[in-house]
């Protein structure tokens, strides 16, 4: 096995329908999962990571001690980047430097700052240490999925345990069985240290010294230590930690709190730890499990592939680590930001041309809208700031989002052609799109998610140009990342990445206009997409741009988007589709994947499943969790395996390739997007006994499923809006057991006239 497999013993079991012969595909699947190791590792990416989506820790090891990582997604330093003058250096201006040949100027205006200067940024909090040497050896350290905690056990006997409770800015650690105490030290980030700077670069990060803070306050009072730490202008942040001794244990608590300005209010951590850590850890752990034990409980799946279900669990862990309602959205690395001493690779920042997009992928048919309402919220709450950003640059009265932004939604600049992407806006809304449809939330529908796809649609009105073939263009158009930040990077005619951007928006404008009883926009949206042409298509399948064909390995599937994830092209849809996907997918395959990294393998593992092709679905993902992720599961971009499954070897750790891996998963399991419910759509044909519980499709419908020696046994629908329901048959008859009303079937299609809270069931004669 790959040597990141051997190097953890997973301990995994099903409690629930699957496993137990007679039980309902409705009974309890909690993952009796442990991430286990035999000794802490020695490397922050590598430790255990606990998180809420607000704080976050990572356990290991550094100089034989034990270490906890602390993390806020708030911890920001917000300083504008420099250089970025909308008012003399806007669009128009860096489409003459294109047109001139002159695009260094553009270069250097735009992206070299974002490679040198070392904020804005995320920036770590700060650990704590304890002194383990006299300990002796580890037994074990585990993470146990079900509560959310890990667990270090040594041969003498003494135990730690911990975790980051799972909806209060807390984290618990106490040890038991001890002869001596180990009190904790609060280590701050090496803000200010003597030891010789790194080099800048923006992938391994910066020296975290070239931020320029003065050295923290750490003060300690009895069995309290609290750090200060100022920041860039009024931007300042307290860790606090307390305890308490007894005989033969020590537990304590952490939290830290953060503050942009001196007229924000917030309660700081040693007040957050006053009025929480009275009740001590084991009352705490009550709702911490509780809340653990409702999010395994959303939904579950049982494959007979172990490395894939063992994979699938501990995303789903992260995902409910990383993300909640009230919390900034998942981040490049989200809470578990580098413990190196530098700046996060990338500045951890959000990432909008894939990362952000990816890392909410699952939470649709994983039944997790909650976890994905973080990012709507700030999708929504930074509208105007994202608004004011188009006007200045683009000119246009429209919306468009920047590619790469900072916490508040600023635009940080890099490569422009993508972190000034004409269409970010575009790919951000089908995240409100798709609320709508698996939410079937009218008012969200109404209010937020058609006026920003409107919005968006005039953005392009504004911003487009009559081309040559009296076709809508826009003035010059990329392929993310294509060329890197070349002049080449962008091509005077529309790439396929933009233009299904385009030809989306436009079409689900009228979509959702018809919705709401808006003919007039309908028709007014129809009529415009009619004027951008079709997709620049050859014998190599979907192109670059009508001139460019995708002819060597890359890791960004940009000129695929209209497969995926838009759904513009899809097998559903005949023959003429299906010949585009399949020749594209060759394609893509014949160039190899020696550029791509651990996300370009789970992307694909989705294309896959869209095409049905399970074998290969299951694949590409197995590519991934066996050669793309760290032993602690962490998504390390490179090839970690040594099998050459592709040039990039280097390991900066993102989110998005494990969230990816999640929602490919989902999609082999069960699809909607085409309006009709497939279920097991693209299952590798030896995967004889697999189900889910409560996957969510479009509609708002839960599904359970169960197939046992390769045949289908039961599916249970609850509609949880009402409304109709069109289901492919997955039984290979007609002839089965079926509990509802208002049923008909057109050929193989099942169709369903539910209400709310109505419960559809599906069985095979006994």
């Amino acid at each position: 096995m790959k040597k990141n497999i051997l190097c953890l013993l997973i301990v995994f079991s099903i409690l629930g329908s699957y496993q137990v012969k007679g039980q309902s595909i409705d009974g309890s699947m909690l993952p009796e999962y442990e991430l286990r190791f035999p000794n802490l590792a020695s490397s922050w990416d590598e430790g255990i990571p606990l998180g809420n989506a607000t704080v976050g820790a990572l356990v290991w090891q550094k100089e034989g001690k034990l270490r906890m990582s602390l993390d806020r997604a708030d911890l920001w330093d917000l300083r504008p980047m420099e250089n970025l003058n909308f008012e003399d250096y806007d669009f128009n201006w860096v489409y003459e430097q294109w047109k001139n040949n002159t695009y260094k100027n553009v270069q250097d205006k735009y992206d070299v700052p974002y490679d040198h200067s070392p904020a804005p940024s995320k920036i770590p909090g700060g650990a704590l240490e304890f002194d383990v040497s006299s300990l002796g050896e580890i037994a074990s350290v585990t993470l146990e999925l079900k509560t959310a905690t890990c667990e270090v056990r040594w041969k003498n006997g003494v135990v730690l345990k911990t975790f980051v409770h799972a909806t209060e800015p807390i984290g618990w650690y106490r040890f038991e069985n001890l002869k001596n105490p180990i009190p904790p030290i609060l280590v701050p980030p090496a803000y200010v240290t003597a030891k010789e700077s790194g080099a800048e670069d923006p992938v391994t990060g910066q020296d975290l010294r070239r931020l320029e803070y003065e050295a923290g306050k750490v003060t300690q009072k009895g069995n309290t230590i609290t750090y200060n730490q100022k920041g860039w202008k009024e931007f300042n942040f307290q860790v606090y930690t307390k305890w308490e001794e007894g005989a033969d244990y020590l537990e304590g608590s952490w939290s830290i709190s953060s503050q942009k300005t001196a007229e924000e209010i917030v309660t700081p951590a040693e007040e957050v730890l006053a009025a929480s850590s009275s009740k001590g850890m084991e009352n705490s752990k009550g709702s911490h499990i509780s809340w653990w034990n409702n999010f395994w409980k959303q939904s579950s799946v049982s494959i007979p592939d172990p490395i894939l279900q063992n994979q699938w669990y501990m995303e789903m862990y992260k995902l409910g680590s990383a993300a909640r309602k009230g919390a900034p959205p998942i981040s490049l690395q989200s809470v578990w930001t580098a413990d190196n001493g530098k700046l996060p690779p990338w500045k951890g920042d959000f990432h909008h041309d894939l990362n952000t997009q990816l890392s909410y992928w699952p939470t649709y048919s994983g039944n997790h809208l909650e976890l994905e309402e973080g990012f709507i919220d700030w999708l929504l709450k930074y509208k105007s700031t994202f608004k004011k950003y188009t006007k200045d640059y683009y000119g246009t009265s429209g919306l468009n989002v920047p590619g790469v932004t900072t916490l508040t939604g600023d635009p940080m600049g890099g490569w422009i052609q993508y972190s000034f992407g004409p269409t970010v806006g575009a790919w951000l809304g089908q995240h409100l799109y798709l609320h709508w449809r698996y939410s079937m939330d009218r008012e969200f529908l109404k209010n937020h998610a058609y006026p920003w796809i409107k919005e968006v649609a005039q953005h392009f009105n504004e911003l487009s140009v009559i081309g040559t073939d009296g076709k809508r263009k826009l003035p010059i158009s990329s392929s993310p990342e294509v060329h890197n930040n070349s002049r080449d990077a962008w091509f005077e005619k529309t790439t396929n990445f933009d233009l299904a951007l385009v030809r989306w928006t436009y079409a689900h404008a009228a979509e959702l206009a018809l919705e709401l009883g808006y003919k007039k926009e309908a028709r007014q949206w129809k009529n415009i997409l009619k004027k951008w042409p079709d997709f620049a298509v050859d014998e190599s399948g979907l192109m670059l741009t009508p001139d460019a064909q995708f002819d060597q390995s890359h890791r960004h599937f940009s000129h695929l988007m209209a497969i995926h994830p838009l759904g513009l092209i899809d097998v559903s849809k005949g023959e003429a589709d299906k010949g585009i996907i399949d020749k594209t997918i060759r394609n893509l395959e014949k160039t190899g994947s020696s550029a791509w990294t651990g996300y370009s393998f789970s992307w694909l593992g989705n294309i896959k499943a869209r095409a049905f092709d399970g074998e290969g679905a299951a694949k590409a993902l197995t590519d991934f969790a066996t050669s793309f992720v760290l032993p602690n599961s962490f998504h390390a971009n490179g090839d970690q395996s040594g099998t050459g499954k592709s040039n990039f070897t280097y390991r900066p750790f993102t989110l998005e390739g494990n969230f990816a891996f999640a929602a490919g998963i989902q999609e082999m399991l069960l699809q909607s997007h085409t309006g009709t419910v497939h279920i097991f759509p693209a299952v590798p044909s030896h995967w004889e006994t697999v189900g889910f519980r409560k996957l969510r499709t479009e509609g708002a419908f839960l599904v359970s499923a169960k197939k046992e020696a390769g045949q289908m046994k039961t599916v249970k629908i609850t509609a949880e809006k009402g409304g109709e329901l069109r289901l492919k048959n997955p039984f290979k008859t007609k002839d089965i057991n079926i509990h509802g009303n208002k049923l008909k079937w057109q050929d193989d299609i099942l169709i369903w006239n539910s209400n709310p809270g109505e419960i559809l069931e599906l069985s095979l004669y006994k």
